[in-house]
């Protein structure tokens, strides 16, 4: 009971302050900053389904979250298409885009799956760069449009955008905990500790990993959507692979199978590399050996270091031993919480 007080308590927190965000930092450029902060919390949250609660490292998320970018910019640019409907289609595309290439990469398992997803990505990177009369190529594509206004409701300034982007961040995050806390969640997490196990008890492993591919590039496509409308220049890097470096380094420092994890990973690295801005590229050589650090004695990041601490203070509190942490049924609770 007392873990779901303090659960609701840290939402609580977490919501008021995101929302008061503004009045107390009224600087414009620290708006942005959080703002496409929120936008990587929604691209890795979707990543998380599949690499943590699935057990599937697909290293094409770069990739995909590009073609939510470039499929929002042709509708809006190219063809004139309202903004919201543009947005809503980019999500279908994003979405067929990952059952097509989920049913081929989901026959394959472990590294070669991140191998194939690796090449999808990078294939995808190559389309965008070499293909100039859609994308135009290493131009790029100029002059998206802010997200066109709802009724009263405008979005054509730093804040309205810092809103919009929150509430779409709170609503995916409400989603994914939906789904974790579900059957379906359940049985990705069933996948992700014994796939042999799950197949043996009834359960339809290719139809559930399909489910959560496709899941995870629908908030790619989401995130690189709403990353194009804030930004209004979209470029072939974002589909390279230093960003699906950047989406994983998130993931890991904040911890990997936890609902909080792309969330304090995302901000906590967004203001850390603002703030080694003056480092450029050499930023790398102090986040390298800090990410293999966190690899090796925190496997499950930020949140999952406290999770850790928490259930040693609850077992100790109440004198249980910790056989296995990863696997206690506390520790599970509090994870999925």
């Amino acid at each position: 009971m007392t873990s779901i007080f303090n659960k609701r308590n840290s939402i609580i927190f977490f919501v008021l302050l995101s929302l008061i965000f503004p009045a107390v930092v009224p600087n414009d450029y620290f708006l942005y900053l959080m703002t496409t902060a929120f936008i990587w919390v929604i691209a890795v949250s979707g990543l998380n389904i599949l690499a943590g609660y699935t057990g599937y490292l697909s290293l094409a998320h770069a990739g995909f979250f590009a073609i939510g970018a470039y499929s929002l910019g042709l509708l809006t640019v190219k063809v004139e298409m309202n903004y919201w409907i543009a947005f809503v289609l980019t999500l279908g595309i994003t979405s067929l885009s990952g059952l097509l290439v989920g049913l081929i990469a989901l026959r394959t398992k472990e590294h070669f799956f991140a191998i194939y997803t690796l090449c999808v990505g990078y294939i995808i990177y190559l389309v965008i760069d070499k293909w100039e009369g859609l994308t135009g190529g290493v131009r790029g594509l100029i002059g998206i449009p802010t997200p066109a206004n709802i009724g009263s409701l405008a979005f054509d300034s730093v804040h309205s955008q810092y809103y919009l982007v929150l509430f779409f961040m709170l609503l995916s995050l409400l989603i994914i905990y939906r789904i974790v806390h579900s059957l379906t969640g359940r049985t990705f997490i069933a996948i992700r500790n014994s796939e042999q196990l799950a197949t043996t008890i009834g359960v339809s492993t290719m139809k559930n990993k399909l489910l959560a591919f496709v899941l995870s590039t629908f908030f790619a496509g989401m995130s690189g959507a709403l990353y194009a409308s804030v930004i209004r220049f979209i470029g072939p890097e974002i589909a390279y692979t230093s960003v699906m470096f950047d989406l994983l380094m998130y993931l890991l420092v904040g911890g990997i199978g936890t609902i909080s994890g792309p969330i304090v990973g995302a901000i906590v690295i967004v203001w850390v590399s603002q703030q080694l801005q003056f480092l450029q590229e050499y930023r790398m050589l102090i986040f390298g050996p800090l990410l293999t650090l966190i690899i090796i004695f925190y496997p499950r990041g930020i949140v999952g270091a406290f999770i850790s601490l928490k259930t040693r203070a609850q077992a100790k509190k109440r004198k249980v031993p910790i056989v296995n942490e990863s696997l206690t049924p506390t520790q599970k609770q509090i994870e999925e919480g």
